[in-house]
């Protein structure tokens, strides 16, 4: 029997079990999703992989956030570039979906880019990217969006986040560790999501999960051939506001021997921001 799917009364995203999920969290790298509340008995039973996988979906990561970083990209010669930028996240509300907003600060040839994502509970999330150089705002499609995001190892759907019901999960450790930089073990367990979508670039991520935060501390990306593609591993993770968060995260590409570092240089969560620093406009404006 396969696993099965985490039933849900509306179509929330993954973010977070994916490979960054979280470092911009990350998702997991950063997104926000509404405070976690007792499932019904409907709900999957405690301590499998789908209940885990809602759990990471559903923590408490404030109304809104504000996350100041440098992105760091290293090619496979071992030359660095880097870049500062802003992300903003707005949690779900009334039946609207999470809100995202990119922005880049510097160097020059990348300033006033922005990438914006609407999320929607009942169809496919909108992704949107303001290219400076074009003065124009261009849609991201769904085909798109394990593409690499702005030249780094992370993809638009990395920032952007994924579904909760788009995948299925399966327990491979309930009793696993992960080591962090000062040599503490925590208890964690490890997790396979599956993409239900055949034709996924990345159909197949087993990711570590540590268990007092709910946050993903690991994650092997597999692309469809079955091999392991890209590899995601938090170095720091911190508590401002009293809300867990990945300070300090890279995801390294195995096929193009590159690597994508992001360091957080500021946390701040319910800063009180509103939907209308999330429309097109916004996107626009505020890049210039």
């Amino acid at each position: 029997m396969g696993p099965r799917e985490v039933p849900t009364s509306r179509s929330r995203r993954m973010c977070r079990l994916a490979p960054l999920v979280t470092l911009i969290a990350a998702c997991g790298l950063v997104v926000t999703a509404a405070p976690w509340t007792q499932p019904s008995t409907a709900g999957p039973a405690e301590g499998t992989a789908d209940w885990v996988a809602a759990r990471i979906d559903t923590r408490d990561t404030g109304r809104d956030s504000r996350l100041a970083m440098t992105m760091r990209l290293v090619d496979r010669q071992g030359r660095a570039r880097e870049r500062t930028l802003v992300i903003t996240t707005l949690a779900a509300a009334g039946v609207r979906g999470d809100r995202v907003l990119v922005r880049f600060l510097a160097p020059a040839d990348i300033r006033g880019t922005g990438f914006l994502v609407w999320e929607h509970a009942q169809q496919e999330d909108e992704r949107f990217l303001y290219l400076p150089a074009l003065a124009r705002v261009r849609r991201i499609a769904g085909a798109e969006a394990q593409e690499s995001f702005v030249g780094s190892d992370l993809s638009y759907e990395d920032i952007g986040g994924r579904k909760l019901s788009d995948y299925t999960y399966r327990m491979l450790d309930a009793a696993a560790t992960w080591t962090d930089a000062q040599g503490a073990a925590h208890p964690a367990w490890r997790i396979e999501s599956a993409a239900k979508d055949g034709g996924a670039r990345y159909p197949r991520v087993q990711s570590l999960v540590r268990k007092d935060a709910f946050v993903i501390v690991e994650a092997q990306v597999f692309n469809r051939r079955g091999d392991r593609e890209k590899q995601y591993a938090v170095s720091r993770l911190e508590r401002p506001d009293g809300i867990w968060t990945v300070m300090d995260a890279t995801m390294a590409n195995d096929a193009t021997r590159t690597r994508t570092t992001l360091v957080v240089t500021e946390a701040r969560y319910n800063t009180g921001l509103t939907e209308a620093a999330f429309s097109r406009r916004e996107l626009e404006q505020g890049a210039r």
